[in-house]
């Protein structure tokens, strides 16, 4: 399937499974009441120090450019470790400390129910001196038909717009319509969403991550993407469990650890 080794297939109840790539600690699919839930792109590159596009990416210890560092960080082009029972680490190396000098230990665990997927972050500070960092599990769930999807539960609330240089506004509307590039930052907003399609609906709940980031390419966009391509924006929402509002601050032997819940409602 690709070039970082055969991925780790999990499997749960009622025939639910995950397919997670070692490269990334990265969720390539997930496949519950005999469908596939999140989306991977026909033209994701799994070429080294290559992001693989779709699935989700684990972004640590730097969101988007929220900090000094590369873009969306380091840990989704890492080869990641597999301990068994769904669980994958990384540890910080010397290759890392040219960019981000610290010490950690990062885990990632993937838990399938027969109608959720649950995926948690949790980072150790390792070293003798206090760290800060932005994450997010950048959930790329899959649609048929973007035009008929609906993300309930953000109105009203505040958010800075990235295709907007970060300018601040306020949804008014009760559910979310894709109709055009969206890239949206909602501080303090941790899951409580419901996305709807025709139907079909899967609701996205959040633990310890304290934001949600909306993004969907839009046409122009996603048809100058090489790993994406012309109308494939039409066929997903991401929809993240985000701590990028403000950084999170980790004394020496902290830990921090955040969670998202996918639950299958069709």
């Amino acid at each position: 399937m690709n070039g970082h080794g055969e991925p780790v297939r999990l499997r749960g109840a009622d025939g639910a499974s995950a397919l997670v790539s070692r490269y990334g600690g990265q969720v390539l699919s997930w496949i519950c009441g005999g469908r596939e839930r999140l989306y991977l792109s026909p033209r994701a590159s799994y070429a080294p120090g290559q992001a693989i596009r779709g699935g989700v990416p684990v972004i640590f210890p730097q969101f988007s450019d929220r900090g000094p560092g590369p873009r969306h960080g380091f840990a989704r082009l890492r080869e990641w470790t597999h301990a068994g029972d769904g669980r994958f680490g990384l540890r910080d190396d010397a290759a890392d400390h040219a960019a981000w000098p610290h010490r950690f230990r990062a885990e990632l665990t993937v838990e399938l129910g027969a109608d959720s997927l649950a995926i948690a972050l949790r980072v150790d500070n390792t070293g003798a001196e206090p760290f800060a960092f932005t994450a997010a599990l950048h959930t790329y769930l899959g649609v048929d038909d973007l035009a008929a999807v609906r993300l309930q539960g953000l109105g009203g609330r505040e958010y800075s717009d990235a295709t907007r240089d970060g300018e601040s506004g306020v949804q008014h509307e009760a559910a979310l319509r894709f109709d055009s590039e969206l890239d949206r930052l909602y501080p303090g907003v941790a899951g409580g969403l419901r996305l709807d399609e025709a139907g079909r609906r899967l609701r996205i709940d959040a633990e310890g991550f304290p934001d949600t980031v909306v993004w969907n390419p839009g046409a122009a966009l996603a048809a100058r993407l090489a790993d994406l391509g012309a109308g494939e924006h039409a066929r997903f929402v991401c929809v993240e469990a985000a701590a990028a509002a403000r950084p999170v601050s980790l004394a020496a032997g902290a830990s921090w650890s955040g969670r998202q819940i996918l639950t299958v409602e069709d």
